[in-house]
């Protein structure tokens, strides 16, 4: 068997162990448009601030793609799929035939129209290492800095040079920061850690027009800047599915074992639609372990095996400073919350099951919330209303923790 992976992060990297938990002959090509070894986008943020190093961001070691029979062909894009030839083209001319073909191409920025944006020179985007390296080389200690988007990759970028320029002011059209995964009272109390350490946010504005160094707004204000990185949103790499017929909506559309529509085409990551179980609908799901475990499946499907099923749901755990957040599920139903000394906890439930949570600060029993949301944990069951309070296992009965733990359970 010939296996082509499209893409080299973290669906790839599943693709390529789920394949060879199956196939441990057949030949793997991975095409990557990046020059890189796979690493952790994630952590972008924290090279310029120094915390990480290129080494420590690699996903996998360097003998992972020798380990696992892979051919890399980085540094090439791929421009067409030709579903009935079999074959992909890359930008060089050349032709790559598969018999089974898994498309991992991730996301990309999306920058709406804005006046004179063409007009700004030291103009960045903030979603690979390649934007970071060309980020680090604007950057000057007194550099004003303007970024237009208050979602996670924004302010990821605003904690990783805000020790590396004079002033750094934060612009976006909603009412609040992190508005697709925090609430208003989370929201703020983010944002004020974040004014502590020195950035500006001017919300529930956009831009009206740019001139190279400065942004009018559409409340009249004018900012300056010397530097601009736009983080409005990213949109899936879906054309090579589509420009070959294949089906898509907002991203590509896949069964459970991950294949799209088109003959022994697969796909996986942020490029696809994904199942959330929280709430029973489909939807984009661009986080790293969704994507892992996405392309895991594909990788055990293309080999012919039979992928678990893949329980997808948002979920997010992010860090600004010190400030630990993660958040998860749907934010539906009843709520429980909890406000204090630079906590907040809130929970969401309904028809008898938790369907989502916003941790900020104290975090360490996330994994329980997360265990109840993904399982479907039934909460008459439980010891819900310890569990909001003190998360831990001894307010599940004994028949769960003997299901989960196995053994003898203890009433400590």
């Amino acid at each position: 068997m010939e296996y082509v992976i499209v893409g080299n992060s973290a669906a790839a990297v599943g693709a390529i162990e789920g394949i060879r938990l199956a196939d441990d002959k057949g030949s793997i090509t991975v095409v990557s448009n990046e020059k890189h070894h796979t690493y952790s986008r994630p952590l972008i943020s924290y090279l310029l601030q120094g915390k990480t190093d290129r080494d420590l961001m690699k996903y996998r070691p360097d003998s992972f793609y020798a380990a696992n029979g892979c051919k890399t062909l980085f540094g090439k894009t791929v421009t067409k799929l030709d579903s009935a030839a079999k074959t992909v083209a890359l930008d060089d001319g050349s032709k790559l035939a598969y018999g089974k073909l898994l498309i991992a191409t991730g996301s990309s920025p999306f920058v709406p129209p804005m006046e004179g944006l063409e007009t700004v020179q030291n103009r960045f985007s903030f979603m690979s290492l390649d934007d970071a390296d060309a980020l680090e080389k604007a950057l000057f200690p007194e550099a004003r800095v303007l970024i237009v988007g208050a979602g996670l990759i924004g302010l990821k970028c605003a904690e990783g040079i805000r020790a590396r320029v004079g002033t750094l002011s934060v612009i976006d059209l909603a009412p609040r920061i992190l508005s697709s995964i925090l609430d208003v009272d989370g929201a703020k109390m983010v944002q004020n850690h974040l004014e502590e350490q020195g950035i500006d946010f001017t919300l529930g504005v956009s831009v009206k027009r740019f001139t190279e160094n400065s942004a009018e707004l559409t409340n009249g204000e004018q900012i300056a800047f010397d530097i601009l990185v736009t983080a409005v949103g990213v949109r899936p790499n879906v054309s090579l599915v589509k420009d070959a017929q294949g089906a898509v909506d907002r991203g590509i559309l896949v069964n459970e074992r991950m294949e799209t529509s088109l003959p022994d085409v697969y796909a996986a990551g942020d490029c696809v639609v994904s199942d959330d179980i929280s709430c029973g609908t489909k939807r984009i799901l661009a986080i790293l372990p969704n994507a892992y475990v996405g392309g895991r499946a594909a990788g055990v499907a293309m080999a012919g095996g039979e992928p678990l099923t893949v329980k997808s749901m948002p979920m997010n755990a992010i860090g600004f400073f010190g400030l630990h957040v993660i958040t998860a599920g749907s934010y539906e139903g009843e709520t429980y919350e909890e406000k204090c000394a630079g906590n907040y906890k809130k929970l969401f439930y309904a028809d008898d099951v938790l369907k989502g949570f916003i941790l900020i600060g104290d975090v360490d029993k996330a994994g329980i919330y997360t265990s109840l949301i993904r399982e479907k944990t039934p909460l008459s069951g439980i010891d819900f209303a310890l569990v909001c309070r003190e998360p831990s296992l001894i307010a599940f009965g004994r028949s769960y923790r003997d299901e989960k733990l196995g053994g003898k359970s203890h009433d400590y």
